[in-house]
């Protein structure tokens, strides 16, 4: 997912700058409002910002020659929504393209567009539409969760392809031999990292249900429901 420096031609690398800027500021914005409505969630906004950081840093080789990595953004998708997941995510992108040379900075908007703006609102509103038809909660976190690793993976093919299109084929050969390389071998990752979020959602509904409620994550009634399959 990490478009390293100078790797797109100029004219796509402003294009998803462009891109990019509307959901930052929108993001920053709602963190803004959130900061003073719900203090209280700030632990958990931190929370959400260090698995982004931690989880998108690991670099794993895939057996298509190239590298894959979760991306850790369903936590911040689904309990802050989208816009500021963007503000997370460029915040993370930043520092791993300064300090681990993970990404760059003319490719930032590209790798901000793919890892926190598709990826995350993909996840959530699939999560939200789920829950409106009272999908069970855990199942609803696990395919947000797996939506937001793999959506990822199919912008970023789809950044490369726009990018590079293929000579004889054009985009859609392009856009194909892309995915073969990223999307379908991140499959394994993005179903572990659905694994990964139920267990920490499991915890924060049994810790911290009443956040979970004023963040409309969840209603009250569907937090004794949850909480009651755990047995308490």
């Amino acid at each position: 997912m990490h478009i390293m420096e100078g790797f797109l031609p100029i004219e796509w690398a402003i294009f998803w700058w462009i891109v990019m800027i509307p959901f930052l500021i929108i993001g920053c914005y709602q963190l803004r409002k959130l900061i003073k409505t719900h203090r209280e969630a700030l632990p958990l906004l931190g929370v959400a910002g260090g698995f982004i950081f931690v989880l998108s840093a690991l670099k794993l080789p895939s057996v298509t020659g190239s590298c894959s990595h979760p991306t850790g953004t369903a936590l911040s998708s689904i309990t802050f929504g989208p816009f500021i997941t963007t503000v997370l995510g460029f915040i993370v992108l930043v520092f791993q393209a300064l300090f681990l040379a993970h990404g760059g900075i003319t490719t930032l908007g590209a790798n901000v567009v793919s890892m926190a703006i598709i990826g995350p609102l993909v996840g959530y509103l699939v999560f939200k539409g789920l829950r409106k038809v009272n999908f069970n909660f855990f199942g609803s976190v696990f395919i947000a969760a797996v939506l937001c690793d793999l959506m990822t993976y199919v912008a970023t093919s789809l950044e490369l392809a726009l990018a590079f299109p293929a000579t004889a084929g054009g985009f859609l050969l392009s856009f194909g031999t892309y995915l073969g390389v990223f999307a379908v071998t991140q499959v394994p990752l993005a179903i572990v990292e659905g694994l990964v979020f139920i267990v920490i959602f499991k915890y924060i509904t049994i810790l911290k249900p009443d956040l979970l409620v004023k963040l409309n994550v969840l209603s009250e009634e569907a937090v004794t429901k949850v909480k009651g399959a755990f047995g308490e």
